[in-house]
């Protein structure tokens, strides 16, 4: 009995992965939950278990194509021996050997013939779709013959099939011409001392996901300044013993995402979404902490954040870092932020404007600590300053919203015991 193999979920608004590699190969012999290969998303790099034991049958996408969730990847003939396909097909590899490579020939001449009836296809197409290709050219008559293909071996994908739309193609009979590319920016004058990377799909899909929430949300970005004196005398104070305690270091963030709970508690539209003509609420506060990797940024999620205490705030986000960079992080982990914190401090950004990362309606950007000569009490001293930046949907806050919130978080920030006062 063939069991099949397909593409599983793949999280919140993703709905296409990426074939990275296949760690097995048609014919081999795999045990249950073996990892068979490998699928990236603009999210996370999963790995496909083989739900039974048996014979991996052919594979229905290659390395380097793009799938939709539920489209068919390969499938296991369950209790059957595992061969290399080389050895199955060995006697007859040499008989073919050993025969005169005339036949090609024979069909190159007859292809002309073949072809005076059908409209060719354009170039760089096989005319063969992947699932999820042909599944939306099916659903908007196009003929998938008539769209090029950028898959391995010409095969049309999604991003085609959308590509071909948008340029102008349709139902079958209309326009049969793909997207134009854009035209070449003319010779280099230091063509020779550069260097051409083409993009991955990992991150054609962060570009495109970037733009898309520009280009959605009417988002606007709000500034305010922190200073971090009480914050890290307080750190100071308290850093060797919580360390001892709690087996993990104290640092900002776990104050930082108290703050954001106590001020999205007050201003509950900077937790919420929209959704078609809805606005949805959300009484729960699942904080996504974006991770910079090699790959791109990631942004596991703390669930809810309210629940937990500082000592497991600093435990989670400091567990996110290791597993992201080890790409090791589940898809479960990544889904469901309700709002997202991230630190551009770190990498020594004084003061930046952060994106939203849809569905949410709301970022805080954190920035580096910088001495800064300020007004206190009538006199100039030097405190350690930070800049704040939220970017928010002003389809859903509104301006008095979103500078109240940032207020909520600089003075939460600039006096920790109001998050242990609640006040």
């Amino acid at each position: 009995m063939a069991v099949e193999v397909r593409v599983p979920g793949l999280g919140d608004s993703v709905t296409e992965a990426t074939v990275g590699k296949w760690f097995k190969a048609e014919g081999d012999a795999v045990e249950m939950d073996e990892a068979i290969l490998e699928l990236e998303t603009d999210k996370v790099t999963m790995e496909v278990n083989a739900p039974a034991a048996g014979r991996l049958g052919a594979l229905q996408a290659q390395e380097g194509d793009t799938v939709g969730v539920g489209d068919l990847l390969t499938s296991i003939e369950e209790g059957a021996a595992g061969k290399a396909p080389e050895k199955k097909d060995g006697k007859k590899d040499e008989k073919k050997a050993e025969k005169p490579a005339e036949k090609p020939a024979e069909k190159k001449a007859e292809a002309p013939k073949e072809s005076q009836s059908a409209a060719p296809a354009p170039s760089g197409s096989s005319g063969q779709a992947l699932p999820a290709a042909a599944k939306l050219a099916a659903e908007k008559g196009v003929d998938t013959g008539q769209v090029a293909g950028s898959g391995k071996g010409g095969r049309v994908t999604k991003g085609d099939v959308m590509a071909f739309l948008e340029g102008g193609g349709s139902a079958q009979g209309g326009s049969s011409q793909p997207a134009p590319k854009p035209a070449p920016s003319g010779p280099r004058p230091e063509a020779e001392r550069e260097e051409r990377v083409r993009m991955t799909k990992l991150r054609r899909v962060i570009a495109g996901r970037l733009k898309e929430a520009q280009n959605t949300a009417a988002m606007l970005t709000t500034f305010n300044e922190v200073d971090m004196t009480n914050l890290l005398a307080a750190r100071k104070a308290y850093q060797d013993r919580f360390e001892k305690k709690h087996g993990v270091r104290l640092g900002f963030m776990s104050f930082f995402v108290k703050a954001c709970i106590a001020g999205l508690r007050e201003l509950p539209s900077v937790n919420a979404e929209i959704e078609g003509d809805e606005i949805v609420y959300k009484n729960y506060y699942h904080m996504g902490v974006a991770v910079s990797t090699q790959q791109g940024l990631v942004v596991p999620v703390l669930r809810d954040a309210d629940r937990l205490g500082f000592a497991d705030i600093e435990r989670a986000i400091g567990d996110f870092g290791v597993r992201a960079r080890d790409g090791k992080l589940k898809l479960e982990e990544l889904q469901g932020g309700t709002f997202t914190i991230s630190n551009g401090g770190v990498f020594g950004s004084l003061m930046s404007t952060p994106i939203l990362n849809p569905p949410q309606s709301g970022v805080l950007g954190m920035h580096k600590i910088q001495e800064r000569p300020m007004v206190v009490n009538g006199e100039i001293k030097v405190r350690p300053m930070m800049y704040l930046a939220l970017s928010y949907d002003h389809r859903i806050i509104d301006g008095r919203e979103a500078v109240t919130f940032l207020v909520r978080v600089k003075e939460c920030v600039e006096n920790p015991e109001r998050i242990l006062f609640d006040v």
